[in-house]
């Protein structure tokens, strides 16, 4: 399945259908008076947030949706049918913007939640709602009013309990791989991931979402490289392991790089709980590996945890650390 995490649609919510202006034709009755029943309510649209979505590709191939008109009233005092909500369901994570793709409207964050995007127009009224002691046959009704119609953004922002940043090449799509079952696209060249990426892991019977995003240079604020368009889904990330190549000439440098790009970002994305971890330990030796981090922690007063996907070392121990921080019992 393709990843979309934007997309512009166009709504129409039903409108309202007409009254009737009717009057009781019966044999052997006179002046029946008026029997015009009242149309129906025109059809809301309704956007819900769905656990088992986790793109906007849908809305690739259909940008225009319309929900359905309310029938008109009719003699004998019948009222015409309600026009049919029309649910659209989306990821959970998804904001709903205004057309101007700047002012939210909603921000549905948890599965089920929902909100009525475009109102369905009110049903008009029959003449029998116009009779009185004084106008005892009138002709008068009214018309449905429209239903809403508007344009609106939707941005998915992927919901993950930890996210996984670093440079392009660092292994993150190796690491994901290695701690869940996800199964991205994984090569030995830079941006082998041009979308996000979610998987599962568990220890002690509890789970962790992790995101694998886009690989991150300097300049990504402003559009460099993959841009901006993914550093959004790590806002709702609790935790971010930071991922590095130990082989890297410069990892100081590099970690420095990925910190300057989140704290311009914004959303206080440098607040965020940071898992430091280098990686590919099995391709150094020993001595520069521990000169390395010697040098890096007299820089950075942080704890550092050293694994290789490749030989799948202290895996283990990285995934209870995560599911521990996840779950606060450390």
């Amino acid at each position: 399945m393709k990843f979309l995490d934007q997309a512009k649609i166009y709504l129409k919510a039903g409108s309202g259908g007409s009254g009737s202006s009717s009057f009781r034709r019966e044999k052997f009755v006179e002046f029946g008076g008026p029997d015009g029943g009242d149309g129906g309510n025109g059809g809301s649209i309704i956007l819900i947030a769905e656990n088992n979505l986790n793109t906007l590709i849908d809305f690739r191939f259909q940008q225009h949706f319309k929900a359905e008109k309310g029938g008109n009233g009719m003699g004998k005092k019948q009222t015409g049918r309600d026009g049919k909500n029309l649910i659209l369901k989306i990821p959970t994570g998804t904001q709903i913007f205004e057309e101007d793709n700047n002012t939210l409207i909603e921000d549905l964050k948890t599965a089920g939640q929902k909100i009525i995007i475009a109102q369905g127009g009110k049903k008009g009224l029959g003449n029998v709602r116009f009779k009185s002691s004084t106008n005892r046959a009138p002709r008068k009704k009214t018309s449905g009013a429209a239903g809403e119609n508007l344009c609106i953004w939707l941005q998915l922002k992927v919901i993950a309990d930890i996210g996984i940043v670093g440079m392009p090449n660092a292994g993150k799509s190796s690491l994901l791989s290695a701690l869940t079952k996800a199964k991205p696209k994984i090569a030995n060249y830079p941006f082998t991931t041009l979308n996000p990426n979610l998987g599962v892991t568990s220890y002690n019977d509890k789970e962790v979402t992790l995101a694998d995003i886009p690989g991150i240079i300097e300049g990504a604020h402003e559009g460099v490289g993959l841009g901006d368009k993914f550093l959004r889904h790590i806002e709702r990330c609790k935790s971010l392991i930071h991922l590095i190549d130990i082989t890297e000439e410069d990892t100081l440098g590099n970690y420095l790089k990925i910190r300057k790009e989140l704290s311009k970002y914004g959303s206080n994305l440098l607040k965020k709980k940071e898992i430091i971890v280098f990686n590919k330990i099995d391709v150094m030796d020993k001595n520069k590996i521990n000169d390395k981090i010697i040098f890096f922690k007299s820089k950075i007063k942080k704890n550092i945890y050293k694994i290789s996907v490749f030989q799948n070392k202290s895996l283990l121990n990285l995934k209870k650390l995560l599911v521990n921080n996840v779950h606060k019992k450390i």
